[in-house]
């Protein structure tokens, strides 16, 4: 799947291999500056010039449990782990359980290099038609069998409630199915609760993790950066459950991450644990930032089904996932027909990353891309917290702007 690019240098062209690690596609971009609040608490600990102990300091552990506490998980900061990022975090994790890993397609981009890096077999299981995340429980079962009948030894099951990168928010009775199908085929779920701060309805929207209803056989892995703190500031943390087998998981996972050398930054830290705690300056800026990206992403969905695209309707995040399968024989008049070319295309049109399904496990000949909405928001800081601030955040010159292109770049393709 691996292609060629040329990048220009002051010394001519240098041909790199464009393969699905290093050219993956970072999260999607809050577009928005950092809080200042949590600045503060960072600059303030810019003197510390040590790291944090392996797994993260009592602090961060400590505001970690108080975080997911007031979400109704309930434990104790011996059986939370810190990493710098989700990637380090979850590296171990899969490290730590063994056995062959099943995840949902499409999944989060990180899942599949990963669990290759391990040598771990990986295999995907297909989602219900209303939501990416969770898998099918049917399929999962019948997934499971057939691995067991090749010789293998599935063991792990990675899943996220709330998706990156359909944007959608799995429900209820599917996340209780699919977990008790993988409960009773001896698998342990890793569930990715990343996003579960970022519903664009939350009152509206019932939202479940796995950890409530199989406590005894669910980690919970989440990355502040998908709601909390900017991804500069890299820190993620697990809650285990409360058994002997996950004690063990626990104290080998830390293992993997000292021999990674996985540490938070000792600055850092202080910065995270704030966020964890949400005071009242972070838990505004959360909602406003999800009632922001609703809109947005409400306006980008309007307009990829306006040119005869699909895609679900976004519930959470700031993306949305669109399958370009229905203007494929205009895409192909303009040298598209993959998604590597889509990718290629898109981000050259709209002048941002904008990742092909193939990243996330899809088929390379499906035409599907993850649209980020961040940038939607505006290019400066003055301008992004003005669409932050404003009551008629689509009015502003500058998103109505951005929205255009994006809009234009689209109906081309009609």
């Amino acid at each position: 799947m691996a292609r060629q690019r040329t990048e220009r240098t002051g010394r001519g062209s240098v041909h790199e291999d464009r393969g699905p690690v290093r050219y993956g596609p970072p999260a999607p971009d809050p577009g928005l500056p950092v809080l200042p609040e949590l600045a503060e608490v960072l600059a303030s600990a810019a003197g510390r010039g040590e790291p944090e102990p392996t797994g993260g300091g009592e602090a961060l552990r400590e505001a970690a449990t108080a975080y997911w506490e007031r979400r109704g998980l309930h434990g104790g900061p011996e059986r939370v782990a810190a990493a710098p990022g989700a990637s380090p975090l979850l590296l171990a994790l899969i490290a730590a359980h063994g056995g062959d890993v099943l995840m949902p397609r499409p999944c989060t981009a990180t899942w599949i290099p990963q669990a290759r890096l391990l040598g771990r077999p990986a295999y995907h299981v297909p989602t219900p038609a209303e939501c990416g995340g969770v898998p099918d429980p049917y399929a999962l079962l019948e997934t499971v069998r057939r691995v067991r009948a090749e010789g293998g030894r599935p063991r792990l099951l990675l899943i996220s409630v709330v998706d990156d990168p359909t944007a959608t928010v799995a429900p209820p009775e599917l996340v209780r199915e699919a977990c008790e199908a993988a409960v009773a085929e001896g698998l342990h779920v890793i569930s990715d609760e990343t996003w579960r701060d970022t519903l664009h309805r939350p009152h509206d929207t019932v939202l479940l993790s796995p950890a409530e209803m199989c406590p005894d056989d669910v980690t919970v892995v989440c990355d502040l950066a998908g709601a909390l703190t900017p991804s500069a500031w890299p820190v993620a943390v697990a809650r285990f459950p409360d058994t002997v087998r996950a004690a063990a998981r626990h104290a080998r996972t830390l293992d993997i991450l000292t021999a990674l050398g996985a540490l938070v930054a000792g600055p850092v830290a202080p910065a995270a644990a704030h966020a964890l705690r949400e005071p009242a300056a972070v838990t505004d800026r959360v909602r406003r930032a999800a009632a922001l990206q609703a809109r947005v992403a409400a306006a980008a969905h309007r307009a990829v089904l306006a040119s005869g695209a699909l895609a679900r309707p976004p519930q959470a995040g700031r993306h949305l996932y669109a399958d370009l399968g229905p203007l494929r024989s205009r895409l192909a008049g303009r040298g598209v027909t993959d998604s590597l070319e889509l990718e290629e295309y898109l981000t050259e049109r709209l002048g941002a990353p904008t990742p092909g399904g193939h990243r996330f496990g899809d088929e390379l000949g499906a035409l599907r891309v993850r649209l980020g909405t961040g940038t939607l928001l505006g290019s400066t800081p003055e301008q992004q917290l003005e669409s932050l601030t404003a009551p008629e955040p689509l009015e502003l010159p500058h998103v109505a702007e951005a929205l255009s292109i994006f809009s234009t770049a689209l109906d081309e393709l009609r």
